[in-house]
């Protein structure tokens, strides 16, 4: 224990270390859906993962870290999210979410407005949060604009990919922007129409009758020849299957579902599709009337019916902070033991938070697990991650050590012992 402790606290007074190092003896956790790996080793290199597992050998002269008795896992990528773009809730002036003003929507790029000094971007870090997609929200119109991969570095430099996939709410949501489903397929079908047209370069112009401007309909132009994914917010069963038949009109589309609360009762359809989910993990309320087929039960279902699933905190009552997300990765662990219902193994859970949503966009080669070749977002955690009585006591992203300060944490400092000085004065007890 003193050892790793002290060998951590090094690497993060340092934080250009060494360009190899090794992390050994701990519970190796990958992220890619298999299971812990009892006494492993991981090796880093250059800000990748070199290997991971049993039986790595430590390059020779490579610094070691001892993580025995602890956990050695692959960081968390917060499937769908608001980080970077929203500082305070209820706040305006730090909202960078939806744009209603804007003559623009597909074409909004939302990673010019992140800030990497957003408050909960050190916080949910200091709990193993690594990387996040960020997603703008739907203003006036259908479509929110193109989301961003970032990673939760103590740096200036967050973008790790910029125009990573579109957003389009539809469902409920899109309706209440256009007046209804109906109406608001007539507005996604004619974007598309147009994108294609766009693509073709043909002669096309803003006619008096179309729908969206020429800048939006070129954003979408790599939606519809399958080079960006687009993200499509549905909750009901009956809209799911209507996104599924966007397909046929356009094959090279790249669909993800997000939210999909009534997925598991066209779980085989969704499968067959090969469309990925992004769940609530544990939506199982009523909330609205496009989910009142909600379940605990979702998640396994879909992902017994070969659904590739992710989960992120929409639609669950304490949105918010990301560092949530392992909660309910552990939940769905703990489902899978209640007779009757469905949920997920160990590693299949873990995977919902790590390599899972970095593949619903095309993304597992590069982050979200610790196989050979991706970055190395690595945490080491006192013990289980997916328990919440264990926490982090290292992590590194892109190889390099972080900080798990906060303002929380300077917060919880200061008052742990309060004193008068230039400071106003802390609370008593």
């Amino acid at each position: 224990m003193k050892r790793l402790l002290l060998c951590a606290t090094a690497l993060i007074a340092n934080p250009v270390f060494a360009d190899t190092f090794a992390i050994t003896g701990g519970t190796v956790a990958v992220g890619d859906g298999s299971q812990p790996i009892p006494n492993g080793t991981v090796v880093v290199r250059d800000g990748r993962v070199v290997a991971a597992g049993a039986n790595v050998a430590v390059p020779a002269g490579a610094p070691v870290i001892d993580a025995s008795g602890k956990w050695v896992a692959a960081g968390i990528v917060a499937g769908f999210t608001s980080e970077g773009i929203v500082d305070g809730e209820g706040i305006d002036e730090t909202y960078d979410g939806a744009a209603g003003k804007s003559v623009f929507n597909a074409a909004i790029d939302v990673s010019a407005a992140i800030n990497p000094t957003n408050q909960s971007i050190a916080v949910d870090r200091a709990w193993g949060v690594t990387r996040a997609l960020v997603s703008p929200e739907a203003g006036n119109s259908i479509f929110a604009g193109q989301g961003a991969v970032i990673d939760l570095g103590a740096d200036d430099m967050p973008v790790t990919k910029a125009r990573a996939f579109q957003y389009a709410e539809l469902g409920e949501d899109g309706a209440g922007k256009v007046g209804s489903r109906p109406a608001a397929y007539v507005m996604l079908h004619d974007a598309l129409a147009q994108a294609r047209e766009v693509a073709r370069g043909g002669d096309w112009g803003r006619s008096k009758d179309s729908l969206i401007t020429r800048t939006d309909a070129a954003a979408l132009v790599p939606v519809i020849d399958g080079r960006m994914p687009l993200v499509v917010h549905v909750e009901r069963a009956s809209d799911i299957l209507q996104v599924l038949s966007l397909k046929l009109a356009y094959p090279s589309l790249k669909l993800v579902l997000l939210g999909a609360s009534e997925g598991w009762l066209v779980a085989p359809k969704i499968a067959a599709a090969h469309v990925p989910v992004i769940a609530a993990a544990l939506g199982d309320l009523p909330g609205a009337f496009e989910r009142t087929a909600a379940t605990e039960s979702n998640v396994g279902r879909l992902e017994k019916a070969g659904v590739a699933v992710a989960i992120s905190t929409i639609d669950v009552s304490t949105e918010g902070g990301q560092r949530n997300l392992r909660q309910y990765a552990g939940n769905l662990v703990g489902i899978a033991r209640v007779p009757g219902m469905s949920g997920l193994d160990w590693g299949a859970a873990f995977a919902t938070v790590t390599s899972g949503p970095a593949a619903v966009i095309g993304m597992d080669g590069e982050i979200g697990s610790l196989r050979p070749g991706r970055r190395a977002d690595v945490v080491i955690w006192d013990g289980d991650p997916l328990e919440l009585a264990s926490a982090p006591v290292a992590v590194w992203i892109d190889g390099v050590a972080q900080p798990l300060t906060s303002r929380q944490t300077r917060l919880r400092d200061r008052y742990l012992t309060p004193q008068e000085g230039a400071l106003p004065k802390a609370y008593e007890r």
